[in-house]
């Protein structure tokens, strides 16, 4: 009897384009696993959306490995523990998974790597992270070099095609049941807008790059107006590795237009890696040391505008039609990404760190390393990041990118004023229902700039 190979799925829950499961399935036997570890992480276990998002993956995976006469062993324990246990029920020693980055999964690729025999393969970015440097051998921290460096290298292999078939062990060890892990939620299920904005799988991948391919040249013109579909929606399923970068790259890279601004983006992803291999504190400490005393609100009146601005009850239209897109479908149109995290961060004075963990637990896209450069970058404390004087007026903002139709859907109490009105509601038009600003914008900005003075006087 051939010893059985384990595949270990992480963050690469797809069969096409799986270089750990190409080569496992060419040594033999594979016993495809997945392993929910809450232990790892800690305080970064994964969030209610991205919980929702995994268990309609890992459904989808476990029914395309059955039609290749295989199937998915889920555990739930600490991962070198289970996969010890599991290798020995199945004789196996071998692992092949793909390469992460995330601090704590590098901590579980040693702890495993010293129980059994790992092997680890890179295919979750357009180049492995760490691995384009600058002429001094250093890692690039600015993005702009970055992305010349790595585009120099581009295009990426050609994706591989799922297998035919794959070798299956002997017999099957025990899975849990999948059902039996409580990953949706059910008193209260609030994921029926989550339901009815995605389908989590390959399959699902695979038709959200068909329709991006049909406008991916138009993606500078349309990306930043929220109101049209113009970005790629792709994100989630590439952080559950249920589609490659090199895939997506190879489907729309010739489509010319303004297709190169969208394939800058997909390297903002990769950047984002680069950056928490360097600084893998990222989500909780600022890479600029003067943020570290920086004058942060607190106290009730701060915890009220947080959840006000949680609830999308701030009064600022914009704003408010971004975070109710966020609670109700787990994801956040980019433009308006930047606009509430501004929001908090100089309207509010509220530390970073706050809304960084906010969204961790209710984006469906809750990428440590591309969430925690993107707060970093707004906060203005990022090793690449706009300046904090640098304060964004959402109203105005609301009006260039044509946002009416947005905030329609989004903020329905405001649906029957007029284009004109619906950015900023005038006095007499703003309906009873709908919050008056929690302040102006005016005093917002000479606040946050008082604020930033009294940072660098120290």
């Amino acid at each position: 009897m051939t010893k059985p190979t384990i595949l270990w799925f992480r963050r690469d829950l797809r069969l096409s384009d799986q270089e750990a499961l190409r080569v496992a399935a060419g040594q033999g036997p594979v016993l495809p696993v997945y392993v929910l570890d809450d232990e790892t992480p800690k305080h970064r276990a994964m969030g209610g959306a991205s919980r929702w998002w995994l268990h309609h993956s890992l459904d989808s995976l476990d029914r395309s490995l059955r039609e290749k006469g295989s199937r998915l062993i889920i555990r739930q324990g600490k991962c070198d523990e289970v996969l010890a246990a599991l290798a020995e029920e199945a004789g196996a020693s071998q692992v092949h998974a793909l390469h992460h980055y995330e601090p704590w999964w590098r901590n579980a690729e040693r702890a495993v790597a010293k129980r059994l025999d790992l092997t680890l393969h890179h295919g979750n970015y357009l180049v492995p992270p760490g691995s384009v440097t600058t002429g001094s051998g250093t890692p690039y921290k600015i993005y702009t070099p970055f992305w010349r460096a790595v585009r120099d290298r581009m295009p990426p292999p050609e994706p591989q095609r799922r297998p035919a078939t794959l070798p299956i062990p002997d017999t099957w060890p025990d899975s849990e049941s999948l059902d039996d892990w409580s990953l949706l939620p059910e008193k209260p299920d609030w994921a029926g807008g989550l339901r009815d904005e995605w389908e989590p799988g390959e399959e699902g991948a695979r038709k959200r790059l068909r329709a991006f391919a049909d406008r991916a040249s138009r993606y500078e013109g349309s990306r930043n107006l929220p109101s049209e579909e113009g970005t790629s929606c792709l994100s989630p399923h590439l952080h559950f590795g249920e589609i490659s970068p090199a895939a997506v790259w190879h489907a729309v890279s010739d489509v010319g237009g303004s297709v190169g601004t969208f394939l800058g983006e997909l390297g903002w992803r990769d950047y984002a890696q680069n950056v928490i291999l360097q600084f893998p504190e990222y989500a909780s400490r600022a890479a600029r040391d003067e943020f570290g005393g920086f004058p942060w609100r607190t106290g009730a009146q701060a915890d009220s505008d947080l959840r006000a601005w949680q609830r999308g009850r701030t009064g600022y239209p914009i704003v408010d039609a971004g975070m109710r897109q966020l609670w109700a479908t787990g994801w956040m149109h980019n433009r308006v990404r930047m606009l509430v995290a501004g929001f908090l961060i100089k309207h509010l004075l509220i530390d970073w760190r706050e809304g960084e963990r906010w969204f961790w637990d209710t984006l469906v896209d809750a990428d440590y390393a591309s969430n925690s450069v993107n707060w970093q970058w707004s906060a203005g404390s990022g090793v690449d990041a706009n300046l904090f004087v640098r304060i964004m007026a959402p109203l105005s903002q609301s009006e260039k990118f044509d946002a009416a139709e947005y905030i329609r859907q989004w903020v329905p109490e405001l649906s029957e004023l007029s284009d004109e009105d619906i950015h900023d509601p005038p006095d007499g038009s703003r309906p009873e229902d709908y919050p008056e600003k929690l302040i102006g914008h005016k005093q917002a900005r000479e606040r946050a700039l008082e604020a930033h003075r009294r940072m660098k006087e120290g």
